[in-house]
């Protein structure tokens, strides 16, 4: 898992982010309306797309792309 195809996913979830709009260093919370919705998107697509699962504090922990990725991989590779 790269942190380029995470981005990709991301995109893929929220219409309003085109493609290619996400860096790693982007604050996620800054490129659309953020609320426990699109937290709850999240969530879903990190269990479904990567068989972990991440709660409303690790998202809430989380800055930048690149900080929820990494919490993906830690958790990812505790399980």
């Amino acid at each position: 898992m790269s942190v380029e195809k995470f981005i990709e996913k991301i995109e893929d979830e929220f219409e309003e982010l085109e493609p290619g709009t996400l860096t790693p260093e982007s604050n996620f919370r800054e490129y659309f309306e953020w609320n426990s919705v699109n937290a709850l998107i999240i969530i879903a697509l990190v269990d479904s797309e990567y068989d972990v699962t991440i709660n409303a504090e690790d998202i809430q922990k989380s800055e930048t792309v690149n900080d929820l990725y990494t919490r993906v991989l830690e958790l990812k590779e505790a399980s």
